[in-house]
């Protein structure tokens, strides 16, 4: 019983931590994001804050968790949209926006992949689903970033791995709650090779294999 009351307690604690990193994180990258499109402040609040809640509440709606809890959790707004202030008041020149956005979003990725999958396993998903929904909660946020943003996602575009280190960060993380290994730290540590190896493609230009074009064949 003291076990599960441990286990309990570190998973809360990370939540708790976690979903506010992770909600300034994101909120960083979605106004980010939008100084470099020329947003006014309305569009830098709205991208924050849709970009820091949109994965989570994707993934809530999924597993049956209403209202989600960016509704019921007014602290997540709040951080959300003290990141799109400090933003509208501080940020690099825009051509020099990409490095910091890349660097924040990356952060929001490791930090929501290990929550995102905490949170489906907690409401009773198996392990694979709860894996599922926490590469839905890492990415989701940016797909809706973008989206309104007027780019092509990350997710579907970017060169360099983006939701491949999501996947390998909720995998983790949903094998460390099955077995009863998951702790304060052990969840920290999923979370931040998450980041490292999306840091790591960006920095070394890593790509996901792509479909090979045919050869067009010369009329005889």
């Amino acid at each position: 019983m003291s076990d599960l009351v441990e286990l309990g307690t570190a998973v809360d604690a990370a939540q708790g931590v976690g979903n506010t990193l992770g909600v300034f994180a994101f909120g960083v990258s979605g106004a980010l994001l939008a100084v470099r499109r020329q947003f006014d402040v309305v569009g830098i609040t709205v991208l924050a804050v849709a970009t820091a809640t949109g994965g989570g509440i994707i993934r809530d709606v999924i597993i049956g968790a209403t209202p989600p809890t960016a509704f019921v959790n007014p602290m997540l707004a709040g951080v959300a949209l003290l990141s799109a202030l400090v933003i509208f008041f501080w940020h690099p020149p825009r051509k020099l926006v990409r490095t910091p956005l890349n660097v924040a979003d990356a952060i929001g990725l490791g930090i929501f992949c290990v929550t995102g999958t905490v949170a489906a396993f907690q409401h009773g998903m198996s392990t694979w689903a709860a894996a599922a929904l926490g590469v839905v909660t890492a990415v989701g946020g940016g797909i809706i970033r973008d989206v309104l943003a007027g780019v092509t996602p990350s997710v579907l575009s970017d060169g360099e791995l983006y939701a491949v280190p999501a996947l390998l960060g909720s995998a983790v993380t949903a094998a460390l709650l099955h077995f009863g290994f998951y702790t304060y730290w052990t969840g920290g540590l999923a979370g931040a090779g998450a980041v490292g190896l999306r840091l790591i493609a960006l920095w070394r230009h890593w790509h996901a294999p792509v479909a090979r074009p045919h050869r067009r064949r010369d009329p005889v």
